[in-house]
């Protein structure tokens, strides 16, 4: 699966899972998105899970326990 323009993809926090966060693909190419989440825009490079063939990016920022949105889990 891959990350389309004007959708919205959902995560959710690893330590609470009623913390949730909605982003919406403003543009993409090959090999970066731009997303909003309502008040601020994130590029992200994109990734593929090879095992399942979808895309995915952290969102905001590569860290322990980040968050990971997944173009699998549309909201």
């Amino acid at each position: 699966m891959k990350f389309e323009i004007d959708n919205e993809y959902k995560c959710s926090s690893i330590c609470d899972h009623n913390c949730v966060w909605v982003f919406k693909v403003v543009k993409r190419t090959a090999k970066q998105i731009v997303i909003s989440d309502g008040n601020k825009q994130f590029r992200c490079k994109v990734y593929n899970d090879e095992q399942d063939n979808t895309e995915f990016v952290y969102p905001l920022g590569r860290y322990s326990m980040c968050p990971v949105l997944r173009a699998k889990n549309a909201a």
